[in-house]
């Protein structure tokens, strides 16, 4: 057997290893590259992320003017809520199946209008016995009337044969007691007439009393019942019966109540003018007056109530909807009153307690020390250093520094 050399064996294995370094130099620079783009756009999401969630969001709201120019000033400012003085849940006035309804939210309706009908079947029933027991009623005097004529005759004869005595006087008293007993049966027979009408009346109202009617002209603002369900004039237990077909209200009754602090209810007097801001339409001024001071005051919330009536009647203007009222001055200002407002107002979180304010504009904000007025309700006056129309933040946090960039909330 033939010995393989030492010589020969390493050789062999030199040809066997693998040259790693042996790779084309064009595919490592490509490796190379793409390395460094992905770590390049990684830097770049982090840094987006990072200044994304660094920057802090606000809420933003725009400084009004406190007085209309030209006009009189405000004396008070007070919140307070659109109410109807007409308004009215529809019932029936008896207890019945309903079979039909009418309405839907948003009619309008006019005095009078059908808003749904009751299972009427009873009812007709009802009306229909009345009128037969009238038309039989009716018909026996008829009847009665023809005999009574006879007996009249027949006691008229019998009173001229017994003055000539030619009949006895029983003949006579039997004649005369024909006579008033058929006159006793005519006068009963007439109240009998009369009651059966007034019973084709009584069924006449109930049968009406299946259909429901608008007691006024107004819109429908609620559709509380449907076909097939009962409906009953008082509540009954277990929730099965409805009380009421719909809710009415009539829009030419709106006016506004507010809850003015008894501390400065002296500054409000009857027929006194003001202007209405909705919070639904804030830019949009309502002129009004004071209708009265109501004569009595919360002892919970130390308020007193004030009705307004309103001056312009509009179609957004609508129950139960918020508004802030500006009482305006009437003449010169009665001692003891506060000044009258000239600046602007903000949300009173929106001015710190070293009187500055922080105003966003173009994705920055600017702090600016401003000089505060009064506080009106909810928000505080700003004598100078802010326009109407500039945009400040809502309860800054106390991180904001100035010129900082924010985003605004959306609201």
């Amino acid at each position: 057997m033939n010995q393989q050399s030492p010589v020969d064996t390493a050789e062999l294995l030199r040809e066997l290893r693998i040259d790693r370094d042996g790779r084309p130099p064009r595919t490592r620079r490509r490796r190379l590259v793409l390395a460094a783009v992905a770590l390049v756009v990684l830097a770049a999401t982090a840094w987006l992320a990072w200044s994304r969630f660094s920057v802090p969001t606000v809420r933003t709201v725009a400084a009004r003017a406190a007085t209309p120019a030209g006009g009189p000033g405000s004396v008070l400012d007070a919140s307070g809520y659109v109410t109807a003085r007409r308004q009215a849940t529809v019932s029936a006035k008896i207890t019945g199946k309903v079979t039909d309804v009418l309405i839907e939210e948003g009619m309008r309706v006019s005095e009078g209008a059908v808003l749904a009908r009751l299972d009427d079947t009873e009812a007709k029933a009802q009306l229909g016995l009345a009128r037969a027991q009238l038309a039989a009623a009716r018909s026996q005097d008829g009847e009665i009337r023809a005999q009574l004529q006879q007996a009249e005759r027949d006691y008229t004869r019998s009173q001229e044969l017994f003055n000539r005595q030619l009949v006895p006087e029983q003949s006579m008293d039997a004649a005369r007691a024909q006579r008033d007993t058929l006159r006793a049966k005519l006068a009963a027979n007439q109240e009998a007439i009369r009651v059966a009408s007034e019973s084709v009346s009584v069924a006449q109202v109930q049968l009406d009393n299946t259909v429901i009617r608008a007691p006024f002209t107004g819109v429908v603002v609620a559709k509380a019942a449907q076909p097939g369900e009962m409906i009953s004039p008082i509540s009954a237990g277990g929730g099965f019966t409805r009380t009421g077909i719909g809710t009415i209200v009539d829009m030419d009754s709106l006016e506004i109540q507010v809850d003015v602090n008894e501390s400065y209810i002296n500054r409000v007097s009857a027929g006194q003018p003001v202007e209405a801001m909705l919070n639904a339409y804030p830019d949009w001024r309502i002129p009004g007056s004071v209708i009265a001071i109501i004569p009595t005051a919360d002892r919970s919330k130390a308020t007193v109530k004030v009705r307004i009536a309103i001056g312009s009647k509009d179609p957004r203007i609508v129950p139960d909807m918020g508004v802030r009222v500006a009482f305006l001055e009437t003449g010169s200002p009665a001692p003891g009153r506060a000044p009258v407002a000239t600046g602007v107002l903000v949300p009173a979180d929106a001015v710190r307690a070293d009187g500055t304010v922080f105003v966003y504009a173009e994705g920055r904000v600017e702090r600016r020390t401003v000089t505060p007025g009064q506080t009106v309700g909810a928000d505080r006056e700003v004598v100078n250093g802010l326009r109407a129309g500039e945009r400040v933040v809502v309860a800054p946090p106390p991180s904001l520094k100035n010129g900082a960039t924010v985003r605004v909330a959306d609201k």
